[in-house]
Formats: C-alpha cells, structure tokens, sequence
C-alpha cells in the first residue's frame, strides 16, 4: 500500500516536474516582452527557477508529510516500528527459548531422590 502511495505522489511531482519547462518557458518570454538585457534575463530566469524549485522542495515535504499522517490514521505500521517490532521478538525468544544442546553450558543436574 506504501508502494502505492509513493508512485501517486511521483505521479503527481512528475506532472509538476513537467511544468518547470513551461515556467522556464513563460519566464524567457516574460523577459523578451519587457525587453531585458541579457545580464538581467540571465538573472531574472536564474531567480524564477530558484523560486521553482524551493516550491517543489516545499511541496515535497508537505506531500510526504501528509502520506505519514494518512499512514499513521490508517494504523499501518511503519518500516521503522516493524523492525523494532522484530528485534523485541528476538530478544524475548533468548530470555524465553533455552539454548540448543550443545551450544553453551548444561544446566544443573538435580539429583534424584533416594529411595
């Protein structure tokens, strides 16, 4: 269900990721109507795609932000809380389990009652 999450949300940024070419597209032409210099094109499309990409990183962070949140209220465990899970499991089977014959001391030997 995870997996799912993931390719929707890089579905989604895909889709967004496309329109960095039309904002780069929209910034070129922006910056021919208004007669810039090349100097001050070069930096005006410079900081438009900067401003993009902050945008993106942000929407990143918000989208995964929400996935955990959504996971967390569904009460689907985490990578994290399963293997902390298993490492708590092994550790009781060690206090509970006795070790296999031959791979430590033998236990006391109680002696038998006399007749």
């Amino acid at each position: 269900m995870l997996d799912l999450f993931k390719k929707s949300i890089l579905t989604g940024l895909g889709l967004a990721l496309k329109t960095r070419d039309e904002a780069e597209e929209m910034a070129r032409q922006w910056v021919k109507k208004q007669r810039m210099s090349e100097k001050e094109g070069r930096a005006f499309l410079s900081d438009v795609m900067k401003k993009y990409d902050t945008s993106m990183e942000k929407l990143e962070d918000r989208v995964e932000q929400t996935v955990k949140e959504v996971l967390k209220k569904m009460q689907i465990a985490t990578r994290d809380e399963l293997e902390a899970l298993r490492r708590e499991v092994a550790a009781l089977r060690e206090t509970v389990q006795p070790p296999p014959e031959g791979s430590g001391p033998a236990p006391p030997q109680t002696p038998d009652p006399k007749p």
